[in-house]
């Protein structure tokens, strides 16, 4: 079978919005956030409690900004890339903002109707990261993390990711309790341990499917200027 091209820039934008649907739609079953954006999550719950406007999507780029911060103090050095994932962070807080407007008339009184939500953005989320995997533009602040630190440490990337979502559902729990107390449990819920589950071999699935029909090509010859800096 003959393979369609994909643009990786492309490639790009569909997986930005596609992980921003599928975060929204998660965030709309309420039953738990994926460990990696639950920290952001709480975070959005607590101050929108005094901030009104203070968004999920706004919380998304504040948090990674601060973890971008913290990882270049920890590494001591500072290059332009960071700012290009700090600049993904922020197109995908807006994105998801939107998302989440747009998932919001969806209804989710039943059961099922939850159990539907959770499940397309579970999927939807690694459709995602599976998209943003085939492009050279520069990740979310949460895989630059990953990708910088594994390497300072000398650590295989994957046992590091797995460290990292560990840690991040870690601090979920515990802002929750610092939030909230114990008797309301907000972010990580039994759809979050799922979710650390399967992720990963979702997002497998998804990119064998996807080279299997496409070939993914740059469209603009800049992957150069992304991968030098």
């Amino acid at each position: 079978m003959k393979k369609r091209i994909m643009y990786t820039e492309l490639a790009y934008a569909l997986g930005i919005l596609t992980l921003a649907l599928g975060t929204a739609l998660m965030e709309r079953a309420d039953f738990g956030m994926s460990m990696v954006v639950a920290p952001a999550y709480l975070l959005h719950l607590k101050i929108s409690e005094w901030i009104p406007f203070f968004s999920f999507g706004m919380a998304e780029y504040v948090f990674q900004g601060a973890l971008l911060l913290l990882m270049c103090a920890i590494l001591r050095r500072f290059r332009l890339s960071y700012l290009f994932s700090f600049a993904t962070a922020v197109i995908y807080g807006f994105a998801l903002d939107g998302m989440m407007w747009v998932v919001l008339r969806l209804p989710s009184a039943l059961m099922a109707e939850r159990v539907a939500w959770y499940l397309l953005g579970m999927l939807f989320c690694s459709l995602g990261v599976s998209l943003l995997f085939h492009s050279y533009i520069s990740p979310e602040v949460y895989e630059l993390w990953v990708k910088e630190m594994s390497s300072r440490r000398g650590t295989d990337i994957h046992r590091y990711k797995t460290f990292y979502d560990c840690a991040s559902c870690l601090l979920g729990v515990l802002l929750s309790f610092a939030f909230f107390g114990f008797g309301r449990f907000e972010g990580v819920k039994l759809g979050t341990i799922l979710c650390a589950l399967v992720n990963g071999s979702i997002i497998g699935l998804c990119s064998r499917l996807m080279e299997k029909r496409w070939e993914f090509r740059d469209g603009f010859g800049l992957r150069s200027f992304f991968e030098q800096r």
